[in-house]
């Protein structure tokens, strides 16, 4: 059975229009607010009104607290990278050509962490601690990603 699964080619010009696309944030009611914002040029996070803590990710209810009253307010998007990997593999076809590329986790100064990838330095220069400002890119005319660059 191995042989004939391997071997489904009659698929193969369809597959291959799919998977060249990046995926873009799909929108929930509660990262709505975050995406719409990112496609402002602002970072907005989710403070709880109980506790008035920022958290992450965006939920119904604050993660310390159980509150279930929260607002949105704008991020400085100041922060440091706390870890980070260089990608050398293509596991999705539509992220080959940006082999190698970096993804980080950036604790901001609010106190939460965003996962993102930092821009405008070669790879080799990542490390922990390095200072980073978010920073806005326009990949559709609906849609614009969170990245970082160094300060």
């Amino acid at each position: 059975m191995g042989h004939v699964l391997g071997r489904l080619d009659h698929h193969a010009e369809i597959d291959m229009v799919e998977e060249k696309a990046k995926p873009l944030p799909r929108l929930t009611p509660d990262n709505r607010i975050f995406w719409e914002s990112a496609r402002q040029h602002k970072l907005m996070l989710p403070y709880c009104l109980h506790c008035e803590r920022p958290y992450w990710p965006p939920g119904p209810v604050c993660p310390y607290c159980f509150g279930e009253e929260l607002t949105w307010k704008e991020a400085s998007g100041r922060g440091t990278v706390s870890s980070w990997v260089v990608v050398y593999k293509a596991w999705l076809p539509a992220f080959a050509a940006d082999i190698p590329y970096n993804a980080v986790q950036v604790h901001l100064e609010e106190g939460v962490c965003l996962t993102g990838n930092v821009v405008g330095i070669p790879n080799e220069a990542l490390r922990v601690g390095l200072p980073v400002q978010v920073v806005f890119d326009d990949v559709t005319p609906e849609a614009a990603l969170t990245r970082f660059r160094p300060r």
